[in-house]
């Protein structure tokens, strides 16, 4: 390899340079992408939850209703059925 160096532009042409200076984003602009993926992520965590709390209640439900014999004897027949 050889030791000059290779400009990637020309020093005249400043058309082209020029879009490419641009200021770095600022520490606002970041947090408020961050707060944004924050309130997104803690509503998936809240439906997930909400969705559990539906799941357990089910189950209790189901437990109250048939009984426990009833009820192990459903939970098991939906496992088989699905393997």
């Amino acid at each position: 390899m050889s030791g000059a160096a290779i400009p990637l532009a020309c020093k005249g042409n400043w058309p082209y340079l020029n879009p490419m200076v641009q200021p770095i984003s600022t520490q606002q602009g970041m947090m408020a992408v961050a707060r944004s993926q924050g309130r997104v992520a803690a509503m998936i965590v809240w439906g997930a939850a909400g969705l559990g709390g539906l799941v357990v209640l089910g189950a209790a439900a189901l437990w109250f209703h048939y009984g426990t014999a009833v009820f192990f004897e459903i939970i098991a027949a939906g496992i088989s059925a699905c393997f």
